[in-house]
Order: structure tokens, then sequence, then C-alpha cells
């Protein structure tokens, strides 16, 4: 057995037969005391025996698995312990591969988008927003209806469009495809959001614990948690305004070591906090919404990767789990001692202190929506 081999994924060959992969396994060589590890960047490969090319992504990226021979002291051939990584690194932020003019582009298209959606959508003298929420509530006298529809519609927006991101991005190409993407989703998630403050009270009420001991703080505390769980593609910020080109990406550190789908957890803690606090129909049937389109989405999130990634994404759901810990729990993802340095990023450092700034703000939040009469 050579001392070395590497298998590379990138853009020529539509297809692969599964035997390409049957030595990715990891495996004890007989021969010797090293063992086999499989890892995965997002760049060349160095220099192997084996090159295999496979079109895994209209979008032209490039997964490398490499498969090489590392010297370990150890006796064990753990998948976790081998394979440091077949995904990418989450909420990795270099500050001296930044680009001014990009945050530059990413500010002026901000503030575009910003006024387009004052424009078009909030001001009830010139936009739509008012005449669309008038539409749904026209369905039904019931907050709990109206609030089920308005998420339904943005449920069916939102995931039909990241479904039909593949083949909208070999037609119109993936900048102009995010921002269709953007376009549509986000006047629809303000409606959303808007309906939700002016009518989160209006509800028959199912519990009252707001005067309870503890409550508040464990609302808090829930709520600036959930945060953490944000799917780690909504940091890459000058893909999100597709200043860079938008990809979809396969992440495996950080928060994704918890949980494979952070966004649907956190939305989850999000939900039962506020549902608590809260405590009526209103409140119950948001979450409700909420939680059954991000269950929809773990289903169809896992569906898109394994189609776009393959191989890459099956060694990623192996060592990784839907229920937040359960994968550490049972073995399959063992942590690294310095684990906690994936949080203790600029990212991280961010989210803490605009959700700390965005519970400052409630006040704001809630005379800004009920000035929109909704």
């Amino acid at each position: 057995m050579s001392s070395s081999s590497c298998l590379l994924l990138s853009s020529s060959v539509p297809r692969i037969k599964k035997e390409a992969f049957a030595n990715i396994r990891t495996k004890r060589d007989a021969s010797t005391s090293a063992s086999v590890s499989i890892s995965c960047k997002l760049k060349p490969a160095p220099p192997c025996p084996l090159t295999l090319f496979f079109n895994s992504n209209p979008a032209k990226q490039k997964i490398v698995l490499v498969r090489s021979r590392t010297e370990t002291g150890s006796g064990t051939d753990s998948d976790t312990d081998l394979a440091t990584l077949a995904g990418e690194d989450s909420a990795a932020f270099d500050l001296k591969n930044q680009k001014l003019t990009s945050w530059v582009y990413f500010s002026v298209i901000l503030g575009v988008v910003l006024f387009l959606l004052q424009l078009l959508w909030i001001d009830n003298s010139t936009g739509y927003g008012k005449a669309f929420i008038d539409s749904v509530s026209s369905l039904s006298d019931s907050h709990e209806v109206v609030m089920l529809v308005l998420i339904l519609i943005f449920a069916t927006v939102h995931s039909g469009l990241a479904s039909l991101r593949d083949m909208g991005e070999k037609v119109i190409g993936a900048r102009a495809y995010r921002v269709l993407f953007a376009g549509v989703s986000l006047p629809l998630a303000v409606s959303t959001i808007v309906y939700f403050i002016n009518h989160r009270y209006d509800g028959m009420q199912l519990w009252q614990l707001q005067g309870a001991p503890g409550v508040h703080q464990i609302v808090w505390l829930s709520s600036f948690v959930s945060f953490f769980f944000l799917y780690p593609s909504t940091f890459n910020l000058l893909e999100v305004a597709a200043v860079d080109e938008p990809k979809m990406h396969l992440w495996e550190t950080g928060v994704m070591r918890i949980t494979r789908h952070p966004q649907m957890v956190g939305q989850v803690i999000w939900c039962l906090a506020h549902t608590l606090w809260i405590g009526n129909s209103v409140a119950a049937a948001a979450s409700l919404g909420l939680i059954g389109h991000h269950l929809f989405g773990v289903w169809n999130g896992d569906k898109r990767l394994a189609t776009r990634y393959g191989e890459a994404f099956e060694a990623v759901k192996r060592r990784t789990s839907v229920i937040p810990f359960a994968a550490i729990i049972t073995g399959r993802q063992i942590l690294p001692k310095d684990y906690y340095k994936e949080f203790i990023r600029l990212p991280y450092l961010t989210i803490t202190a605009l959700t700390l700034g965005a519970y400052i703000a409630h006040p704001l939040m809630q005379s800004a929506s009920f000035l929109l009469h909704w």
C-alpha cells in the first residue's frame, strides 16, 4: 500500500460509481502501525496517485477528500478520531483575508435593500405589505389561523426556492438566484414577524406565568442561547448579500458538532421560551407553525446536501446528529480538546452584541410594528 492516496472531487464527471469510495472508509493497515484518515478542504489536494473528478455541484464548488496515512501511536481507528474534516470549518473569519471594497459593496447593497423594502413593502402609503396582510386576514377572523397562514406562505416560498436552488442557479446564476430568493423571502418574513408582534396577546390565555419567580430569567437566557444556534451560513454576510458568489456549504465544526441542524434547534428553543412567557393561543399557533417549518427543513436540508455532496455529506452525517449532543454522547463525535475556540470567533461575538441589542430594542421594535397597523 502506498504511503498516501487521495480522492479529489471536482466538477467534470456527472456520476461516479460507489466502488470509487470503497477505500474512503477508515481502516487499519495490517502491515504497519500507521492509520488512515480522511479530511476535506476547499483547496486543491496535494499530489497523489489517484485523482478522480466528480460533478456534484452546479455552482462549480470543489470538495477535496484527502485520504492520507497518519502516524499514530494508538491502535484505534475511530472514524471520528481519524477523519478530521469532511466538511468546512464554520464561523471562521480571518481579517487579513477581507477586502475593504467588498464590505463597501455590502454596505451599499444593504442600504439599497432596506430602502426598497421600506418603499415597496413597509410604508403603508407606497408599499404592498398592508394590502398583503389585509388579504390574508380576510381569510379568517381568527388571529391563530392568520398567523399559521402567514407562516405557511413564508415556509412554502422559502423552502420551495431553496429546493429549486440547483436548477435555478444553472439558469440564472448563483448571484441572481440569491437576489431572487432574498427579494421574495424578506418581505414575507417581515410581514409574519410584524403580525406576530402586533397580535401576540390577542389569543386565548392558556396560562399566566410572567409573574412566577425565575420565569423571566429562564425565558431571557433561552432566547439569548437560541441565537447561538444560527446556521453558520448566516455568518457569511458577503455571500448573503451576493457580493461573493453564494455557495451551499457543508459545515462540520463549531455548533455543527452539537447538532447538524442548529437553526431548527435554536427556533425550537426560541418558540418554547416565548410561548412559556406569552402563554396564549396565538403564541402557541406561531410556535407550531415555525417548528413545523424547521422540522421540514431538517429533512429537506439533508436531502439537498446529500444530492450536492454525496459521500462527503454521509461522512459528516455519521459524525453528527439532529438531536443536540446525541452524536457526542454516543461517541460518534469526539470533541477536540480546544473545542471552545470554535466559538471564540468574531461572528459569535457579533451575535452576542446583536442579541443583547435586540433585547434592549424590544420596545422600539414593538412601537414600530404598532405604527404599521398590520
